[in-house]
Parts: C-alpha cells; sequence; structure tokens
C-alpha cells in the first residue's frame, strides 16, 4: 500500500526552482497548506526565498496556510501573478 500523498502542482518561478510541474508531497491526518510548503521547501531549499510571496490553493480554492489537507487533495503552489 502506498503512503498516503498529495500531488502539488508549480508555476512559474516555483516550476523553475523545482525543475518540476508537479512533486508528490508524503501527509498525514495533521498535514496543513503549510506543512506540505515547508515540506517542498525542505526538498528544495532555494525555494524559501520565495514563500513570502506565494499563495496555496487546494483542489481549486485559495486556502490559509493552516487549511487541512487530505491525501489525493491537488494543492497548488502559485507565485504573484502580474499583468495588465
Amino acid at each position: 500500500m502506498s503512503e498516503p500523498a498529495v500531488q502539488v502542482l508549480l508555476f512559474a518561478a516555483v516550476r523553475d526552482v523545482v525543475g518540476a510541474r508537479a512533486r508528490t508531497v508524503p501527509v498525514d491526518d495533521a498535514s496543513t497548506a503549510g506543512s506540505v510548503l515547508a515540506a517542498l521547501c525542505a526538498m528544495h531549499p532555494a525555494l524559501a526565498a520565495h514563500v513570502p510571496s506565494l499563495r496555496v490553493a487546494v483542489n481549486g480554492d485559495y486556502v490559509a496556510l493552516d487549511a487541512p489537507v487530505r491525501a489525493g487533495d491537488e494543492v497548488a503552489i502559485i507565485p504573484p501573478v502580474a499583468g495588465g
């Protein structure tokens, strides 16, 4: 049986730092959006410099870092978007 995990989608500068469009991050019953982001930073330390400006979405909805995350959820790490 596989370990409970979430698929983390990565965009723009985050994708560039990580070097992939997505990563799988293990989760448990106490996982939050913030703990998933922290786990991703542990795997890719250069990402930590971007954390203050990142947004996190779970299953398509922007969430606070204390929002719960469950196995099977889709988590997106989204940098600021500029445009005009």
